[in-house]
């Protein structure tokens, strides 16, 4: 039988880079942990990780085709982290300008969740504790 041991990282593809980068390691505060160029590809590949685990590649490509729509399309519905309160996550999006979904209640579990969007309108969930 096949054992999965946890989910190794999440690759997104990105359209503008240097706008992607700063979204994911300043906005988020996810570390960088590995930037490699290549130039075969002209392509960019940046490791980030969160609390020292390893968890997105961001690519960039040159004219990668735009998310058909938000977030019910086929394959990554949204990408979901965990907060210890949403209100105050959404409290400091909103400090910087970025707006997000009204906070929800989730009818299976009674948590708090809202999305913001990242710079390519991918869902971006804040989930809490």
């Amino acid at each position: 039988m096949l054992k999965l041991n946890r989910i190794h990282h999440i690759a997104i593809i990105c359209s503008d880079y240097e706008v992607s980068k700063y979204f994911y390691t300043k906005v988020l505060g996810l570390a960088m942990t590995r930037e490699t160029y290549r130039a075969e590809r002209d392509s960019y590949k940046l490791d980030l990780s969160m609390n020292g685990y390893y968890c997105i590649e961001l690519f960039s490509f040159p004219s990668p085709p735009l998310r058909i729509t938000r977030p019910e399309a086929t394959g990554l519905r949204h990408l979901a982290f965990e907060v210890d309160s949403v209100l105050e996550t959404i409290k400091y999006f909103s400090s910087i300008g970025m707006a997000s979904e009204p906070i929800r209640i989730d009818d299976l579990t009674g948590k708090k969740f809202s999305f913001i969007s990242d710079p390519d309108n991918l869902p971006i969930e804040f989930y809490e504790k």
